[in-house]
């Protein structure tokens, strides 16, 4: 049962994809330190020129009370990690465009 569990783990690269989970989880807060105190600082009072935190806005519609400024922050981790992504793949593979293969 030891050898087909071990058979398992390598063929079907969970020890591989564990490593890519932790490794995917501190680079996310990373970027999100990156993006926190680095890119926010200039990007900050251009978006909260009404004053207070960007990320902290609320749109109400009738009962409901939308949180767009955390959606928004979302939005710009999200992109930050796809283009951290996409420039690593592309350093790592060396090729001149990233396909699908």
């Amino acid at each position: 049962m030891r050898g087909e569990f071990l058979k398992f783990l390598k063929e079907y690269n969970v020890i591989g994809l564990a490593i890519a989970v932790i490794i995917g989880g501190v680079a996310n807060d990373l970027v999100k330190a990156l993006v926190e105190g680095i890119l926010m600082p200039f990007v900050n009072p251009i978006l909260s020129a009404a004053g207070g935190d960007w990320r902290s806005a609320t749109m109400a519609i009738g009962p409901f009370n939308f949180a767009l400024g955390s959606v928004l922050a979302a939005l710009v981790n999200f992109l930050v990690i796809a283009f951290l992504v996409f420039w690593f793949s592309k350093k790592v593979l060396r090729e001149e465009t990233v396909a699908k293969k």
